[in-house]
């Protein structure tokens, strides 16, 4: 093929809530002429920036221009909960553990946290939105219970270490006593999302990569052996083009039919006044993820985070559109202001300042699409709902194939079989969502 349209473009629904604490970037710069450059990157989130310090660190010089079709960090980069996690972590298990190649995948992960450890040394990232303290998989139910045990037993198997805490342990690291047990593990690193890669955005621009913020591609066609990638006030022309839009990755015409458009939903608490942390109690940072992948996620940031306050995320609706409806914010919504409740009854009826959804991409078979798509153009596409630590690798993958280089990331996604094809419609969004709606069910109190 030698042009792709755009079909859709990204649309979002609610402030991204970790951008916004943040308070006001400087004023957007965006793509209003035609331009050349070595390498042109589509996407400027974990994938998208990822990929431009490899090129960087790959061809010293290169002339590396990245289009955003937003701000950054309003995307799915300031939309996401924040856990970079070194460990399996797959969403369509029971307990999060992976296959059999886990080990490997632990080795890539870690990758992954050690290129980002450099890019906040080497750019001066605030160490606040990049602390690595750990998580915990939270457990109220005996099922839940026993889905943390066999985890750790899983973990255990592979030599990687974790602790069980008891009620108590939880009611003093999170000032809840919804919880009756958690497990914690060590290597997951706690993100200021959007804290983080506004940092990595300014320190690329330092190093003379051209990112350009609301110029969203419409599409790219080959023309004079380079590819001519679209904007609607400009252009640039480029041999090598890199995806890293995710789930847009079907909108240029790329697996379509192949690909699970997820949205979660989040919200966020306004900043805690001093008597709100006194009733609270807890530690001032901490993060749960739940024991069921079904269940509801939780972190506590501070000061230095954007300020004290607590999130929410939980809910799934499945949209092939990638177009989330007001009227599923507002059930979402509901239903986590609930869970808010049930979890801290000392600020019961406390109404959330924020509210967001956030688009996630699966394939059914677990896959991400990181490989050469078409000629000059490659992608670094579909997280399944991992995008801090699988988009970095991605792009990074991404970014050494446009180079010509290899590495024991572009053997692992390379090697990978095609996202399988889904059901057709609309079989496939009434029968996910009657399936999520159950399983939200099943796991509403974890």
């Amino acid at each position: 093929m030698s042009d792709h349209r755009a079909k859709r473009l990204p649309v979002q629904q609610g402030a991204a809530a970790w951008n916004a604490i943040l308070g006001p970037q400087p004023p957007a710069r965006a793509l209003e002429a035609d331009q050349a450059a070595d390498f042109v990157i589509i996407g400027a989130g974990f994938a998208g920036l990822s990929a431009a310090r490899r090129l960087t660190q790959l061809q010293p010089g290169a002339r590396v221009v990245v289009l955003e079709a937003g701000r950054v960090a309003e995307g799915a980069a300031g939309r996401n909960s924040g856990f970079m996690i070194d460990l399996p972590h797959d969403l369509q298990s029971d307990d999060y553990s992976g296959s059999g190649d886990d080990r490997v995948m632990i080795g890539l992960n870690r990758h992954a946290i050690g290129f980002a450890d450099e890019a906040v040394d080497e750019y001066g990232i605030d160490p606040n939105f990049y602390d690595p303290a750990g998580k915990v998989n939270g457990a109220v139910s005996a099922a839940a219970q026993a889905h943390n045990a066999s985890y750790a037993q899983h973990l255990a198997s592979l030599a990687e270490t974790s602790e069980m805490l008891d009620a108590q342990q939880m009611r003093e690291l999170t000032g809840s006593g919804h919880y009756a047990s958690g497990l914690y593990t060590p290597g997951t690193v706690m993100l200021q999302p959007a804290g983080y890669i506004r940092g990595l955005a300014r320190g690329l621009a330092a190093q003379g990569v051209a990112i350009y913020e609301n110029s969203p591609a419409t599409g790219f066609r080959r023309q004079s052996g380079h590819w001519r990638v679209e904007t609607a006030k400009g252009a640039v022309s480029a041999p090598r083009v890199i995806l890293t839009v995710n789930g847009h990755l079907e909108s240029f015409g790329f697996e379509r039919g192949r690909l699970m458009h997820l949205f979660l939903y989040a919200v966020m608490t306004p900043e805690l006044g001093a008597d709100a942390l006194a009733r609270l109690g807890g530690q001032p940072r901490w993060g749960i993820t739940p024991s069921d992948p079904m269940g509801t996620t939780v972190r506590r940031i501070d000061a230095g985070q954007g300020g004290n306050r607590i999130v929410i995320r939980s809910c799934a609706t499945l949209r092939p559109s990638t177009r989330p409806s007001a009227s599923e914010m507002a059930r979402a919504a509901g239903v986590m202001q609930r869970k808010f409740d049930q979890r801290f009854p000392q600020l019961a009826g406390m109404r959330m300042e924020h509210g967001w959804a956030g688009h996630l991409c699966l394939s059914l078979n677990g896959v991400a699409v990181m490989r050469e798509v078409d000629k000059g153009v490659f992608s670094g596409c579909v997280q399944n709902g991992l995008g801090t630590t699988r988009g970095t690798l991605t792009g990074i993958g991404a970014a050494e194939l446009a180079c010509g280089t290899t590495s024991a990331i572009t053997d692992y996604f390379t090697t990978q079989a095609r996202p399988k094809r889904l059901p057709p419609q609309p079989f496939q969004q009434i029968g996910a969502n009657a399936v999520l709606r159950w399983k939200e069910w099943r796991a509403r109190d974890e």
